[in-house]
């Protein structure tokens, strides 16, 4: 019997406690489906599910172990206790601590092999900075917990996966007007050694095929229209290309990404952030996937954010968290 997911709390005001009741409804009844739990406060699951009137007995657990028995007719919940009642639509920071609390109990459960890999809800960070959160995002928390436990630094890569795209960003939330500066050869090397490795570890690829796209329209055009993809992309290609990595690049990102051209790779990476995610939102919007490539662990999220001003109201869409979970158990079995 396979492990079981374990499924962060996320802000306790916005939808993740709907999308949790939800998913297990959806994956309930599938014997051969997904199985998690989540670590969260089981009063206010239940408090959740009556007020939206979900069908989701609550039942708290011990040991991700009994998650699997239990699936069936319960959504299990290992019990991390909030200190203030939530009221949804309205961040609190008190309840920061159980927040991240959550998230490390979930690496920890994983990194000892009670778990087989790690689901994050959204989070706030503007919240949790009040209870003395110290990391840029998500992703850099999970990266310093597994730097942590394994006593070597991480670079954690970020790579939005649908259906028929996957994307890997080189820079994410940083200016334009920076990224020239940022993109080095030696950050394109070693974000694309981690994105081949894990398409060959994970998702199950032998051969892994990437794209680079260029910085400048038309990938410079010959350095008419700017020299990144000569005097950077070119020669971290070329680099790659020496170790037996199959890349391709720098390639103009105007078309890059229509249909044919999709079949002709496993991944694409892009200097900037909109390049890669524009088209990833656009053909998979409700069912985008959040992986963390980099870590000794598996870590997937929903493609959204806490959407506080709809919790509550019953219309969040499980999609993206199905997706999640789904894909997060599909790398745990290829990775054993």
């Amino acid at each position: 019997m396979r492990l079981p997911l374990a499924l962060t709390m996320g802000e306790p005001a916005g939808i993740g406690g709907e999308l949790t009741l939800k998913a297990w409804l959806a994956l309930k009844d599938r014997a051969r489906g997904p199985k998690f739990f989540a670590l969260d406060d089981p009063a206010r699951l239940h408090a959740e599910a009556a007020a939206l009137k979900l069908p989701v007995p609550i039942v708290t657990i011990s040991e991700p172990a009994e998650a699997n028995n239990l699936f069936k007719t319960a959504l299990p919940v290992m019990s991390v206790p909030l200190v203030a009642k939530p009221k949804l639509g309205e961040l609190n920071p008190d309840n920061g601590k159980a927040v991240i609390a959550s998230i490390e109990r979930a690496v920890a459960l994983v990194q000892s092999g009670h778990a087989s890999a790690v689901v994050t809800s959204p989070i706030n960070k503007a919240a949790l900075y009040q209870a003395g959160f110290k990391h840029p995002g998500h992703t850099e928390f999970l990266a310093a917990l597994a730097s942590g436990m394994n006593s070597t630094a991480i670079q954690p890569v970020m790579m939005l996966a649908g259906p028929d795209l996957r994307v890997v960003p080189l820079t994410i939330h940083v200016p334009h007007k920076d990224v020239p500066h940022l993109l080095t050869q030696e950050l394109i090397i070693s974000t694309a050694r981690i994105t081949a490795l894990a398409l060959k570890t994970q998702f199950g690829i032998a051969k892994p095929r990437l794209v680079i796209s260029g910085l400048n329209p038309h990938a410079g055009e010959g350095g008419s229209i700017g020299r990144e993809e000569i005097e950077v992309m070119e020669p971290a290609i070329a680099a790659l290309r020496s170790e037996g990595i199959d890349v391709r690049g720098p390639l103009s990102a105007d078309t890059l990404f229509h249909a044919a051209a999709r079949k002709t790779y496993d991944a694409a990476l892009c200097p900037t952030h909109d390049q890669a995610l524009i088209p990833i939102k656009t053909l998979a919007f409700d069912v985008g996937v959040n992986v963390t490539l980099g870590l000794p662990f598996i870590r997937t999220s929903p493609d959204h954010g806490t959407a506080l001003d709809i919790a509550g109201k019953g219309i969040a869409k499980p999609d993206s968290l199905l997706a999640a979970i789904r894909l997060a158990d599909k790398l745990a079995r290829n990775a054993v």
